[in-house]
């Protein structure tokens, strides 16, 4: 047999050895650069969800001379975006700035609990103390009633617009009664407690008056404490009249009017204007995904116990 009849095979098996080795190799480099490709999009698209849900938190950082914006808005409650720990951590990162000319709240809030409130109010006033040179505005868009105006109350100046709600110094505590539905159902309620007023208020006892007038009296002193704060506050500015302390709204030019708000301004007027500082700064503490995930579960879960535990809860709004 001749050398051409024996190699002619061997010669075209290596070919095909080669081509098919090339062609894994090939395909090999383009499964890891598709590997690659598709984790760079997924580290991107993670980058770019974390940064839009507020995962990393914090504030701007500031450069420059500067007008500080901290928000107040929603319902203020414990974690809650209107939280005491959040805004005081905002109000607090701004005054720390030393480029920061001025602060401004932004209030657009119901009111909420007057524990948040108040310790906002002690804050704002601690640290407007600590640092004079700083001043501190709040500015109100669509609302600023209860706890909202307790805090705002705190405040070198108010400013809103002319079509802003004010006021509602007032404070609530609210719940329901099913003692009429029960009988209705033929439903009988079987209560022990040990402490004749362990079952304060409880929704499905009848009323009691001695509970009532407890309440009542609970009641008055937080309101009180609110109607303090706002003659603190204000000062000479305030008009009272018979109804300033009884919960009514006003709107914003009526409040200028009772001294409950001292000019019309919106954000951009006072940093431009008034602080004279156009360039504006967003100190406002943003929740993270996990924060955000657990408000909206949790709140709606919260809100429900509190409803059904009759006993209810304060709230100046």
């Amino acid at each position: 047999m001749s050398d051409s009849q024996t190699s002619g095979p061997q010669w075209e098996r290596a070919v095909l050895e080669k081509v098919a080795l090339a062609a894994i190799r090939e395909q090999r480099r383009s499964r890891q650069w598709g590997m690659f490709f598709k984790m760079m999009l997924l580290l991107y698209l993670f980058a770019l969800l974390f940064i839009g849900m507020g995962w990393f938190g914090g504030s701007e950082v500031s450069k420059g001379s500067h007008t500080a914006l901290v928000d107040v808005s929603g319902v203020i409650a414990p974690g809650s975006m209107a939280s005491a720990d959040k805004v005081i951590a905002g109000m607090q990162a701004a005054f720390k700035d030393k480029n920061t000319k001025g602060v401004i709240l932004r209030i657009n809030s119901p009111g909420g609990s007057p524990v948040q409130a108040g310790y906002i109010n002690d804050e704002i006033r601690r640290l407007r103390g600590k640092h004079p040179e700083v001043p501190l505005y709040a500015v109100v868009e669509d609302i600023c009633a209860s706890g909202g105006y307790y805090i705002a109350a705190a405040a070198d100046r108010i400013y809103v617009d002319k079509a802003s709600i004010i006021g509602s110094i007032g404070v609530l505590m609210d719940g329901f009664g099913f003692t009429g539905t029960m009988e209705k159902l033929g439903v009988e309620r079987r209560l022990l407690a040990a402490g004749k007023n362990k079952g304060f208020l409880d929704p499905f006892s009848p009323i009691q008056p001695e509970q009532t007038e407890h309440a009542e009296t609970m009641l008055d002193d937080i309101h009180q404490q609110f109607i303090t704060v706002v003659r603190q506050g204000r000062g000479k500015r305030l008009k009272e009249t018979p109804d300033m302390f009884s919960g009514l709204l006003w709107v914003g030019q009526k409040s200028i009017d009772l001294g409950l708000a001292d000019a019309l301004g919106s954000l951009e007027y006072v940093a431009r204007e008034i602080i004279k500082a156009e360039n504006i700064v967003d100190y406002t503490q943003q929740e993270n995904i996990a924060e955000r995930v657990a408000r909206r579960f949790g709140a709606a879960a919260a809100e429900m116990l509190v409803r059904l535990g009759g006993t209810g809860s304060f709230a100046i709004r």
